[in-house]
């Protein structure tokens, strides 16, 4: 436990040094009264500096739901307890810990979109603002306007699933594991927690270095609290089927290995009543089952094996729902509208390779995707090119000239940075026809030979090192291979080499995870208010982990700078001035061949899960959300 008698903020001592030296020391007879201001100042300071508590914090400005909330706007808070709801995932798994490197975890344990059913975070997360979290554990929250620290006060009836009351030394031991063998952005965030007090009973505070990263704060209060008397810190770092409770609405029934779980709900479960819970978490079990392929998966639902396939594939759901319990109405086409800025998708230059290294050769290489051609015979044209890290949203780059602001931001970095994406008219290359692709396959080539690139034999190669512009693309599924062999049709037009690997589930997370790969293709999600997680995909600090993230190798002082500028902003201009900076700089590194996106969700849906309507006032800003659906019957 840390102590201290007074604690000042800078603050408090500057006010008290301007009030001492005040005209009012002169006249003499206030010396008194001007002392014992001061003195309260003081004294009052210690609480100043931590914060009051209160019921729930937001990024920026304050929570949408007041203390006295009964329940979220898009539940229903009426909907009916029972059934079971099933969820599909393709590929494996062979861990069942979601923390860890190591391993690759099924989804439902502790899962933004399927729910955090076993394991719970010290505050929740709603769906219907853009970044505000509200006490679960934690009861309580204290949170300074400089933010250099956060106070939790747990719940005196927050307990595990077997009973055992959740107190600070779950709170810490947690830390000290994931510190220790969690994934990098678990490590990165608690790097910056200089200590950890208990100031009173129940209560943990993690003070921080300064409050220049403004999300910190509410991303530590998102950090899972797992139980110390159950697990082993030896057996969790490894990878492996260990398996320990959590706190959440769910425990684990049933494990087959690598293909099914299933969930059933605890009957104890502590939350249920709590505000921020009413309306959620209705299925008695909660199963998921994994395929081998997408292809397995469709077939599998249309037999009603799952319940909800969210779809990916334009022909599919234009043409192929025309099966007996799609005709005869069991199974509904359902379109979601997601508020949520679209993010990227797209082709990965790995910047690690040689082949990659050259900004200008990924510029030229990114210019070569039909995708004109790509949406018309394979889509059916439902699909839209994406163009920002944020598409569709107001912390879009594109299509808007760089304010003062952002100029200020950028400005040691300006020069570097094409006046296309500086004056928002960048968008990415779509040839309208054939000739118009010849033209740029021509230009390509005079763009290649400006680096030192010539046609030698039908194969581009770099004139003073022989080496051949080649490499491979990895890919784990038969989209991925039709789209890049519908790309390598136009590179082998200029001769650049690019083969085609096709690997298992297993080995493609494993090569992704090392950064074993040339090229791949991939998806970064985008939310209204991103944060710290854009340190972990792009600052160059990360480019050298392995792990999920910086698959790019992005390695940019400018990139940093915005990402440092986003994490400091502490107002809505100064934070969308931030991420319109990054934006313009993630753009500018073409790190990324951006293909596309949907507008809407299409979501496969059997009419046995029930979904709110019109009896709800609200909707989640990420579209479909089934944590608040529940099970309706056959």
């Amino acid at each position: 436990m840390s102590h201290s008698l007074v604690s000042f903020p800078p603050s408090a001592g500057r006010l008290c040094s301007k009030v001492l030296s005040g005209k009012v020391i002169d006249q003499g007879l206030k010396v008194f009264s001007v002392l014992s201001l001061a003195v309260g100042l003081l004294a009052g300071a210690s609480v100043a500096s931590w914060g009051e508590p209160v019921h729930g914090i937001a990024m920026h400005g304050e929570p949408k739901y007041p203390a006295d909330f009964v329940h979220l706007d898009y539940v229903n808070p009426d909907a009916p307890k029972g059934g079971k709801i099933t969820y599909g995932g393709q590929g494996s798994f062979d861990s069942l810990n979601p923390f860890i490197l190591k391993g690759v975890a099924p989804r439902g344990l502790w899962d933004d979109s399927y729910g955090l059913n076993v394991y719970e975070p010290l505050l929740m997360r709603t769906a219907d603002e853009a970044f505000s979290l509200y006490g679960l554990i934690a009861e309580s929250v204290e949170l300074p306007e400089d933010r250099s620290s956060i106070t939790f006060t747990l719940r005196d009836n927050a307990k595990f699933s077997d009973g055992h009351v959740i107190d600070v030394e779950d709170v810490k031991f947690t830390v000290d594991l994931l510190k220790e063998y969690g994934r990098p952005a678990y490590q990165s965030r608690l790097k910056r927690v200089v200590s950890i007090e208990e100031p009173g009973p129940r209560q943990i505070r993690f003070v921080f270095e300064n409050g220049e990263d403004r999300e910190l704060p509410l991303l530590i209060g998102t950090l899972p609290v797992l139980p110390a008397h159950v697990i082993d810190p030896e057996k969790i770092s490894k990878s492996g089927m260990y398996e320990f409770i959590g706190s959440g609405p769910y425990v684990l029934d049933r494990i087959d290995a690598g293909t099914k779980i299933v969930l059933k709900r605890n009957p104890d479960y502590w939350a249920k009543d709590l505000p921020i819970k009413i309306g959620q978490d209705n299925f008695d079990e909660i199963h998921v089952e994994y395929f081998r392929d997408n292809t397995a998966m469709f077939e599998a639902f249309k037999k009603g094996v799952f319940d909800v396939l969210p779809e990916s594939d334009p022909a599919r759901w234009a043409n192929q729902y025309d099966f007996t319990s799609a005709k005869d109405g069991r199974v509904k086409q359902r379109v979601f509208e997601s508020r949520l800025p679209k993010g990227m998708s797209g082709f990965v230059f790995n910047t690690r390779k040689p082949v990659f290294e050259n900004r200008a050769v990924r510029r030229t290489l990114a210019k070569l995707f039909d995708f004109n051609w790509v949406n018309k015979n394979l889509y059916y044209g439902l699909f839209t090119r994406s163009s920002s890290y944020f598409e569709s949203s107001i912390l879009s780059s594109v299509g808007v000239e760089a304010n003062e602001a952002e100029r200020a931001l950028l400005a040691p970095y300006i020069d570097s940075i094409d006046a296309d994406i500086l004056d928002g008219t960048y968008r990415p290359v779509s040839a309208e026809d054939g000739r118009e692709m010849r033209q740029l396959m021509r230009g390509a080539i005079a763009d290649l030979a400006a680096e030192g690139y010539v046609l030698k034999n039908g194969v581009m190669t770099h004139a003073e090192t022989g080496r051949p512009l080649a490499f491979e693309f990895l890919a784990t599924s038969s989209e991925q291979e039709r789209l890049a062999l519908t790309y390598n049709r136009i590179l082998q037009r200029i001769g650049v080499k690019m083969s085609i690997r096709t690997v298992d589930s297993a080995q493609y997370w494993e090569r992704r995870k090392t950064m074993d790969f040339d090229m791949m293709k991939m998806s970064w999600s985008a939310s209204l208010s991103p944060g710290t997680e854009q340190y972990s995909r792009w600052h160059s600090s990360q480019r050298d982990q392995d792990g999920w993230f910086n698959q790019a190798g992005a390695d940019d002082p400018a990139v940093d700078a915005m990402i440092e500028a986003l994490l400091a902003a502490r107002s809505q201009d100064e934070f969308t001035a931030a991420v319109r900076a990054f934006d313009r700089t993630l753009i500018n590194g073409y790190y990324v061949l951006p293909l596309f996106h949907k507008k809407d969700q299409w979501v496969g849906i059997w009419t046995r899960i029930g979904i709110p309507g019109k009896e709800v006032k609200g909707r989640p800003l990420s579209g479909y959300r089934p944590t608040v659906w529940w099970y309706r019957g056959e």
